[in-house]
């Protein structure tokens, strides 16, 4: 049975060589090469590691790490589609940003953010539904909120 991180050196590698369409596909993978898991073990590596479901270049969908992306050119696309896709509505007070997705949605969100290294921002923390951004005072929650509108409106 290989450690945590040597099965996250794993799922990094298998990201980057292959089209990972589903946790399934990956559990496969890895069985491949000898590491045996649950698909839970998997979702939660997946999410520790950053991964986020997005469509490729050549239009597939399939999992990547968001930190694998430059700040605004990939990062800022993959950014975009998930705000496309999961954003609901964007709020502001104060240094907040508040994000809400539907239920499962939020962490996807997150990493893209996360991702594209936007100005202002200081952190993510997702729940289930809801993302809330921190951001630096002097940038403040609205100006990140109007940035998100305009990425994802893109």
């Amino acid at each position: 049975m290989a450690g945590t991180a040597a099965r996250h050196r794993a799922v990094r590698s298998i990201l980057a060589r292959h089209v990972v369409a589903s946790q399934e596909d990956l559990v496969g993978h890895l069985a491949a090469d000898g590491i045996e898991v649950t698909q839970a073990t998997i979702s939660r590596d997946l999410q520790t590691l950053g991964a986020i479901k997005a469509r490729d270049a050549d239009g597939h969908l399939r999992y990547m790490l968001a930190d694998g992306f430059r700040p605004g050119g990939e990062a800022e696309e993959l950014l975009a589609r998930s705000l496309a896709e999961f954003a609901l509505s964007i709020s502001s007070s104060g240094n907040l940003v508040v994000v809400k997705t539907p239920p499962g949605a939020a962490h996807v969100v997150a990493s893209g953010v996360d991702g594209a290294a936007l100005t202002g921002v200081m952190g993510t923390v997702a729940g289930d539904d809801t993302l809330m951004i921190v951001t630096d005072e002097a940038i403040g929650g609205r100006a990140v909120a109007k940035e998100l509108e305009r990425i994802g409106a893109g």
